[in-house]
C-alpha cells in the first residue's frame, strides 16, 4: 500500500512538473517562477476552450476570471484621494494626492489606459492600482484610470470611442482647473491594448482643429499596432511564449473586431487583409522599418490578400481603420505627434509593433525614447503582486516613471 502510495507521489509530481515546465529561453530571469505563472494562465485558457467547445460560456467569459482575481475596490490612503467618477458617461478611477501647495501650484496628469486585449482587465485591478499610486506619490501627479467598455460584448470601435470621450472631456480648461492640472504638462499611457488605444487618441486629438489643449507626451508599454501582418519575426519567434502566445493574441485581435470564428481562422492563417487593406502594408513591412539585428533568420513575405464573404465583411474593414491600427497612418500624419517612450521586450509577439512605430516616429521628427528589455516578456510590469512578483517589473516601474519625471 505503501508503495502504491509512492508510486503515484511519484506520477503526480512527474506529471505536474511536465505540463509546468515550459522551454523558456535562459535568457529570462526568474525562469521557474514564469513557468509555474505561465502554468496558471495555459490551464484557464484549457479550460475556456472546453468551455467554449462545450457551449457553457464563451472563451473570453471564462479568461475574464483573471480579472475578477485581481479586481479591488481602490480606496483612498494617507497619501492619495481615490475617487470613482463618470467622464462623459465613461467610468473612471482619479487618483489625486492628498497634500498640495498652495491654490496657484499646478499638478501633471497621466491618463492611464489598461491592457488586456481589449477584452480582459480592468482599472481596478490591484498592479493598476499600486502603479497609479507609485505615480502619484512621486510625480506628485494625477492619475485618471479609463474603465472602457470590452469586447466581446463592445467591438471595436466602442473600447477606443469610450477612451476618446474621456480624453476629450478631461482636457477641457474647467475640467483641469477643478483638480488642478497644468494644461501643458498630460500624457496619455497604456499597456498592450492600452498602449494601442493611446496612440490612438494621440493621433485623433490632432485632427481636431478646435481641440485647443493637446497632450504633451505618450508613453506606450509593449503596445500592440497593427493587425495586418501577424507573422512578424516577433511573432514568429515568440509564437509559444508566455504569457501571450500568438494564438491568444490572434485571438484578442479577432474579438476586438467580431464573434465570427471564420476571421479568427483567417487571422491565424495570416490571410485575412482585403484590398482595402494590402494597401496600407507598406506602413508595417518589417523588412523596412525593423533593425537588422530583429530580422534574424526570418525573410519578409507580405501577407496574402484575399476577396471574399471573410475578406470584406464589416469587422474586416476595420483592419485599414488608423483608430484600430495606428501604424497604418501616413508619416505626415506623425510628424506632429507629441514625444514618445516606447518598451518592448525581447520575448514578446508584439515586439516588433513598438519598434516599427519607433522607427517610423523618429523617421517623422518625433522625439522617441525606445527602452528595450533584452530578458523582458510581455506583461511583465503588470506583476507586482505577490506571488506574481518580479524583479523585472520594478525596474520596468521605476525607468517608466523616471521618463516621466524627466518629460511631463
Amino acid at each position: 500500500m505503501r508503495l502504491g502510495s509512492i508510486i503515484l507521489f511519484v506520477a503526480f509530481c512527474s506529471l505536474t512538473a511536465y505540463y509546468v515546465y515550459e522551454p523558456i529561453p535562459e535568457e529570462i530571469e526568474e525562469r521557474w517562477k514564469l513557468m509555474l505563472t505561465n502554468s496558471f494562465f495555459r490551464s484557464l485558457s484549457h479550460l475556456a476552450d472546453i468551455s467554449e467547445l462545450l457551449g457553457l460560456k464563451d472563451y473570453m467569459g471564462v479568461m475574464y476570471f483573471i480579472t475578477l482575481l485581481e479586481k479591488i475596490a481602490p480606496v483612498s490612503d494617507e497619501h492619495v484621494k481615490v475617487t470613482e467618477e463618470k467622464f462623459d458617461g465613461v467610468e473612471v478611477v482619479l487618483y489625486q494626492p492628498k497634500h498640495r501647495g498652495s491654490d496657484t501650484d499646478l499638478r501633471r496628469a497621466i491618463i492611464y489606459l489598461h491592457g488586456g486585449g481589449w477584452c480582459l482587465g480592468s482599472s481596478r485591478m490591484s498592479p493598476y492600482d499600486l502603479l497609479a499610486r507609485k505615480v502619484v506619490t512621486e510625480l506628485d501627479a494625477v492619475v485618471l484610470s479609463v474603465e472602457y467598455r470590452l469586447a466581446p460584448a463592445h467591438h471595436f470601435p466602442i473600447p477606443y470611442e469610450d477612451v476618446y470621450r474621456v480624453v476629450k472631456h478631461f482636457l477641457q480648461k474647467g475640467v483641469l482647473a477643478q483638480y488642478y492640472v497644468h494644461p501643458g504638462r498630460i500624457a496619455v499611457s497604456g499597456d498592450s491594448a492600452g498602449g494601442n488605444l493611446a496612440a490612438a487618441v494621440t493621433q485623433q486629438l490632432l485632427k481636431e482643429p478646435s481641440q485647443q489643449i493637446q497632450l504633451k507626451a505618450q508613453a506606450l508599454i509593449y503596445p500592440v499596432l497593427q493587425a495586418l501582418d501577424l507573422y512578424t519575426p516577433s511573432y514568429q519567434q515568440n509564437q509559444y511564449m508566455p504569457i501571450l502566445p500568438r494564438t491568444l493574441m490572434v485571438r484578442f485581435w479577432s474579438e476586438y473586431f467580431t464573434s465570427d470564428k471564420a476571421f479568427f481562422r483567417a487571422m491565424m492563417a495570416n490571410t485575412h487583409n482585403n484590398p482595402e487593406s494590402s494597401s496600407l502594408l507598406k506602413f508595417v513591412n518589417w523588412s523596412a522599418f525593423l533593425p537588422e539585428t530583429y530580422h534574424r533568420k526570418y525573410n519578409y513575405s507580405a501577407p496574402a490578400v484575399t476577396e471574399g464573404t471573410v475578406a470584406m465583411d464589416g469587422p474586416s474593414r476595420s483592419l485599414a481603420d488608423p483608430r484600430a491600427s495606428p501604424l497604418l497612418v501616413p508619416d505626415a500624419a506623425l510628424r506632429s505627434l507629441p514625444k514618445a517612450y516606447i518598451l518592448t521586450c525581447e520575448y514578446d509577439v508584439l515586439r516588433d509593433d513598438g519598434i516599427m512605430y519607433a522607427t517610423r516616429l523618429r523617421a517623422a521628427g518625433v522625439e522617441v525614447t525606445h527602452e528595450h528589455y533584452d530578458t523582458g516578456f510581455h506583461g511583465a510590469l503588470m506583476f507586482t503582486v505577490w506571488p506574481t512578483d518580479f524583479l523585472i517589473a520594478r525596474r520596468m516601474t521605476d525607468n517608466y516613471i523616471k521618463w516621466l519625471k524627466e518629460n511631463l
